[in-house]
């Protein structure tokens, strides 16, 4: 495998169907939306990813629009799990209390007149033109304001959809001696990645743990990878002529990657144990 400049198409392309699904409906909470673009795979380029986007946003049912706009916070409001709306939206992070407690105001008189939540593509805006914006679209009838609100759900999923296409998923990791109580230094990590159930490992990096016991430097995955693999070489660790053979000479771990998301793999290791787990 090699980097290309649209990993994330690569993988979105190429990736088990329930996997871009899942990443599909991050983007969008309409099931459908999901369904359309997956079933119109592969895609030659991003342009056509956000055509497809575009016919399948217009092209909603009633239902399928009130689950996307379902999906979206509040402005000013997102959830401390919702990373990607809290960047969206950070023009709001900075802004003045009273601003802010006018948002809420509003946001309120909006879900009471209109039924759902206040839908606007928030990227680069500032706190004042999302206020003027929910403003004068309180005086939308609710038809007009539903169409409105379709227009700002195809332009976000097109800034989400970019960003999974040109995004790759990363990898670290660390390892802890548990038994001495302290980082484990001098492992070999082996990483490999491949594009699907069934096909076979392609070596991406190899390393080695520092006095912290990281492996820094690991490179970006390659767009096709769906799945990675990071092998700690553990025997290495028994140092000496007179040490007895490690239980575990080797440890491995295979693990599910997306585009555009960091994936901390850490391995918990002792004389006659292990564990590994995601981290942050």
């Amino acid at each position: 495998m090699t980097l290309s400049p649209t990993p994330g198409l690569d993988w979105i392309n190429g990736a088990d169907e329930r996997a871009v699904r899942a990443a599909l409906r991050r983007a969008c909470a309409a099931p459908e939306w999901a369904a359309a673009l997956i079933a119109a795979r592969p895609y030659p380029d991003a342009e056509a990813l956000l055509a497809a986007s575009d016919r399948a946003a217009a092209g909603l049912t009633d239902a399928g629009l009130a689950e996307a706009l379902g999906g979206h916070p509040p402005i000013g409001r997102p959830e401390a799990a919702d990373a990607v709306s809290a960047r969206e939206q950070k023009g709001m992070a900075g802004a003045p209390d009273a601003l802010k407690a006018e948002m809420r105001e509003l946001n309120r008189v909006y879900r009471e007149r209109f039924g759902h939540v206040f839908l606007i593509c928030a990227t680069g805006l500032p706190a004042e033109r999302m206020r003027d914006a929910l403003r004068a679209r309180l005086g939308n009838t609710p038809e007009r304001e539903r169409e409105v609100a379709r227009a700002e759900l195809g332009k976000i999923n097109r800034v989400r959809l970019t960003r999974l296409a040109e995004s790759t998923a990363t990898v670290s990791t660390h390892v802890l001696d548990t038994a001495a109580g302290r980082p484990a230094a001098g492992v070999a990590v082996a990483l490999a990645v491949a594009a699907g159930h069934g096909d076979g490992w392609t070596e991406h990096a190899v390393g080695r743990t520092d006095a912290d016991g990281r492996c820094a430097g690991l490179p970006p995955l390659p767009g096709g990878a769906s799945f990675a693999r990071l092998t700690f070489g553990t025997g290495a660790r028994a140092a000496g002529d007179d040490a007895e053979p490690a239980f575990f000479p080797e440890v491995s771990t295979a693990f599910a990657v997306v585009p555009g998301e960091h994936f901390h793999v850490p391995l918990l290791l002792s004389p006659f144990g292990y564990s590994v787990y995601r981290g942050s």
